[in-house]
């Protein structure tokens, strides 16, 4: 008979030993730098001094030679550059699933909108009695045979029609995602760092899919004055530029990746914080910034137009708070049958998540 294994105990916040509580911070700064190692490190360096973070036990020097021993950058001698390695690019990613999937479910339950019974292959924890047609491997027996001897008695057991109930499940489908975030300048202005929260959402998002759902696909585009894919991998990387906002080539783009999909449920999420307020016509480009663009606009309702003759829901998530931008999202909206949601950059994940979750699933009878 085994007995209790006591270890040393490593003092730290919850356990952790000093390199993992400086491996938390690394990866947070990392994704506020876009993947710059060494820029990481010199804001590390910074708190270091203002919060003493090392000792005289384990220095910041410690912490980098780990750091590369681990796994986690690399170095290039004749270049003298430092970067990340996929494994920082992947525990990036788990990190952001973890922060944002953590906190939705801790959120109460009931979320899930278009949640309904049927024969699927999520367990439900609902039972019904029995009706014709259903099948014999919907039979919660626990359940049949409490019925039975509440009914009929316990010294000769006997089981009815009635006595019957079914466990009901939830069927999970397929689906094709394409999420669309915005990179136009504004992503950055007014004092409010928009595109950090933005990508930690697409790292988790792309996290959960190849984890959890891994039939499932998920392409991601990004928009500024044009419109292009990017890998997950390079999502720590992603950083805003001086660019307008093309909506219309975002959404094109998004719409052609669907196409090239067989899964017949398909959506986009969109993450933006402004309106539209370019166009690529030919070779030039059609840009206006004040206010709400009529010749644009028309575009972008066309375009909300034709994804909801092709069944391709928009849900769009407005990281803003001008009132003056709800009359764009929620005409755009209406035209498409789609969602909008106008969420702060802490409940933006929660939002997409509870939206993800609940689109994924069907209702079979």
């Amino acid at each position: 008979m085994k007995g209790h294994r006591f270890l040393k105990f490593e003092e730290g916040a919850d356990g952790k030993s000093k390199f993992d509580q400086l491996l938390d911070i690394f990866m947070q700064m990392l994704t506020y730098t876009n993947g710059d190692v060494s820029e990481a490190l010199n804001w590390m360096n910074e708190i270091d001094r203002k919060f003493e973070l090392t000792d005289s036990e384990y220095g910041m020097g410690d912490f980098i030679d780990d750091l590369k021993e681990r796994g986690y950058i690399s170095e290039d001698p004749e270049k003298g550059n430092i970067s990340i390695t996929p494994k920082t690019e992947q525990s990036i990613r788990k990190r952001s699933l973890e922060e944002i999937f953590g906190k939705l479910r801790k959120t109460k339950s009931g979320n899930h909108q278009t949640f309904k019974p049927g024969v699927g292959d999520e367990i439900n924890p609902e039972t019904k009695p029995f009706q014709f047609g259903d099948t014999l491997e919907q039979i919660d027996f626990t359940e049949s045979i409490r019925n039975a001897q509440i009914n009929h008695g316990v010294e000769r057991f006997q089981m009815h029609e009635d006595d019957l109930h079914i466990r009901e499940t939830d069927f999970k489908t397929q689906t094709s995602t394409v999420l669309m975030i915005d990179i136009s300048h504004s992503m950055i202005l007014y004092g409010e760092d928009r595109i950090t929260p933005a990508k930690k959402v697409a790292m988790a998002l792309s996290e959960l899919i190849t984890t959890k759902y891994p039939k499932d696909t998920l392409d991601i585009v990004v928009f500024g004055n044009d419109a292009w894919t990017v890998e997950i991998k390079e999502l720590p990387y992603l950083q805003v530029g001086p660019y307008h906002t093309n909506t219309v080539a975002g959404i094109e783009l998004a719409m052609e990746l669907l196409r090239k999909r067989k899964n017949p449920n398909k959506q986009i999420f969109m993450i933006t914080d402004g309106k539209p307020t370019c166009l690529k016509i030919g070779k030039r480009y059609y840009k206006n910034s004040f206010g709400i663009d009529r010749k644009i606009f028309s575009r972008c309702l066309n375009l909300a137009a034709q994804c909801k003759k092709l069944k391709i829901p928009i849900t769009t998530f407005m990281i803003a708070t001008d009132p003056y931008l709800q009359r764009f999202v929620t005409e755009f909206t209406e035209t498409n049958n789609g969602k909008a949601f106008f969420a702060s950059l802490d409940n933006l994940g929660a939002f997409i998540f509870r939206d993800f979750e609940s689109g994924r699933r069907k209702t079979l009878y």
